[in-house]
């Protein structure tokens, strides 16, 4: 099987454009009628002339999560270890550029944020630090996750790109799924956002997603910046990412966040507006390609647009957030990755989830689902 840098370099950003583009309405009428969606089907379902069936592709998302999902909803906690970073990105907080003091918890401060987060009931943590290898290392994560792990039952990481190797060991501590995202598919214009830093790198970044698959993770989070590049054409290269890893890694389980820009510390502005209706369109478009992939809403996101989204085919949520290092009890004014949206607190989530007939899930989401589907 050829690997996705291969695959990938056979398709053009500008033919793929086009082609989306061109999708008329007998396209998505098929694409919505069809029982197995192909790549040239989420085309039709993520293009403009699917805007008009956005009700249509609402219910049918809606249905297929709830017979797959049920009516359950994961409730997740990031948590921000080290706002320090090597790279330099021109749409994060933690770019090197910025002059900001920067913070890597220690154990003890580890410990009092666990405390913090407990608090609101999470079993489900995400672990996120910025890519700065002399300090925020694999023997940081090690010791990190291992301080961590008797108090989560499902840790989760969004970590600097690493090898098969660390990814065995980042396993072998307790991490359940890795998450990491290509930021934009469009090759030629990567390196103006990501102008130093390993993570210039965009074909070891691309091949990241077959290292994780390759340590045999449980599972793999995949997504795109929203608002770099045309959201489309960006969406159309992450779902065939994922085609190509579920072919590759059928073992392993997926899930797609859909992050949009947000203000930060020296960031840009938008290259591309993605509306609410938009990522609607394309959250649920996804969900009729793959009846099977998670799907995340963080608190980047207004109450408004939560609040509506949950029946749609979200199945996991972040709640009561802090994008900050210490964010939670240690230091609540240290410099954000990003400004959050939604600063509700967790309860009022949970009850929000409940008004909506759905169940809120603090603990470990594959329980959970074996005991709905025994």
């Amino acid at each position: 099987m050829d690997s996705f840098v291969e695959i990938f370099n056979k398709l053009s950003w500008d033919e793929v454009k086009e082609s989306i583009y061109s999708k008329t309405k007998k396209d998505v009428l098929y694409a919505l009628s069809a029982s197995r969606l192909s790549l040239e089907d989420f085309k039709a379902l993520i293009s403009p002339a699917a805007e008009p069936y956005l009700e249509q592709m609402a219910a049918k998302s809606s249905a297929l999560t709830q017979k797959r999902y049920g009516k359950t909803i994961q409730l997740f906690a990031p948590m921000y270890l080290s706002n320090e970073c090597n790279n330099i990105c021109t749409y994060c907080g933690f770019s090197l550029t910025n002059k900001v003091r920067r913070k890597t918890l220690s154990d003890e401060e580890i410990i009092r944020e666990i405390e913090a987060i407990k608090k609101d009931g999470f079993n489900h943590i995400l672990l996120v630090t910025g890519e700065a290898n002399h300090t925020v290392n694999i023997q940081y994560f090690l010791k990190a996750i291992k301080i961590i792990k008797p108090y989560f039952a499902n840790i989760s990481i969004e970590f600097q790109p690493l090898s098969v190797e660390e990814y065995r060991q980042a396993h072998d501590a307790g991490v359940h799924s890795v998450l990491v995202y290509q930021e934009t598919y469009h090759k030629e214009v990567y390196k103006t956002y990501h102008t130093k830093g390993k993570k210039s790198n965009f074909d070891y970044r691309l091949e990241t997603p077959d290292r994780i698959g390759e340590a045999e993770i449980h599972k793999i989070g995949l997504g795109v910046l929203l608002g770099l590049e045309d959201w489309r054409v960006d969406s159309f290269f992450c779902a065939a990412h994922l085609d190509y890893l579920e072919k590759k890694f059928w073992k392993t389980k997926y899930a797609i966040s859909f992050p949009r820009m947000r203000p930060a510390e020296g960031i840009i502005e938008p290259n591309v507006i993605v509306t609410d209706r938009h990522l609607a369109q394309l959250l649920t478009a996804y969900r009729l390609f793959n009846e099977d992939v998670e799907l995340s809403i963080s608190t980047r996101e207004s109450e408004h647009f939560r609040n509506n989204i949950i029946p749609l085919g979200v199945t996991s949520m972040s709640a009561g957030s802090k994008t900050n290092p210490g964010g939670y009890s240690v230091e609540p004014e240290s410099l954000e990755q990003f400004e959050i949206s939604d600063e509700r607190p967790v309860q009022e989530i949970v009850e929000l989830i409940k008004s909506k007939g759905y169940e809120a899930v603090h603990k470990d989401w594959d329980r959970k689902f074996s005991e709905n589907h025994a």
